[in-house]
């Protein structure tokens, strides 16, 4: 049945088992989307406790991929097209996409940007692993005891396919900060924003 075949699907590795689905014209040519969301059960949030985590768990994973990918910072509740796949005629109501959304900000990957939650920044990396990951770069690419600009960390030529390219600027200072708490960066202030330098250590 086809909910069996859904129960198989979230049995698998959450990894992305890719086919072509389209939301719309424009996304189907950025976007690979996951098998299972071609599975009407998806669509209605499942009242088996292990099921439903599990199916939460992948709508987490879906929501984080396709704004990574995609590169969009801010999801706009009422206009995220995630929320139905016009192939399979299937949609989530609003009440499951709160219990979705929810969710997906318990986890650490979201954070509200107003507070009728109409808006949720979407954090591509968690603060810590950001800051991982910007540490790692300066390492790999020579900028230990050198110094860069906040605008080259975030769009410079340096960082093409980095996680942190592109980032929430907010989010990039968070990180930064992390780095400056542990030694191994210091912000000082340029005369414009992004012109701010980075030491790394």
């Amino acid at each position: 049945s086809e909910f069996c075949r859904f129960e198989f699907v979230l049995s698998l590795s959450p990894r992305f088992v890719c086919m072509h689905a389209a939301l719309s014209v424009a996304m189907a040519n950025k976007f690979i989307f996951p098998e299972f969301y071609s599975f009407p059960p998806f669509f209605t949030i499942q009242k088996v406790e292990a099921t439903r985590r599990k199916q939460l768990s992948l709508w987490r994973e879906l929501i984080l991929k396709y704004h990574t990918d995609l590169k969009i910072r801010t999801l706009v509740v009422h206009d995220c097209p995630l929320w139905k796949n016009d192939d399979i005629d299937r949609s989530l109501n609003p009440n499951e996409i709160r219990v979705v959304m929810d969710d997906f900000v318990k986890s650490g990957h979201g954070e509200w940007e107003n507070d009728v939650k109409t808006r949720c920044r979407v954090l591509w990396r968690k603060t810590d692993q950001l800051a991982s990951d910007i540490y790692d770069w300066a390492v790999a690419n020579g900028y230990v005891n050198s110094v860069c600009t906040l605008y080259e960390l975030h769009s410079g030529d340096d960082v093409n396919g980095m996680s942190f390219q592109g980032a929430d600027e907010e989010l990039m200072r968070r990180a930064l900060s992390i780095l400056e708490e542990q030694g191994k960066c210091i912000v000082f202030k340029g005369e414009a924003t992004e012109g701010d330098g980075i030491k790394f250590f």
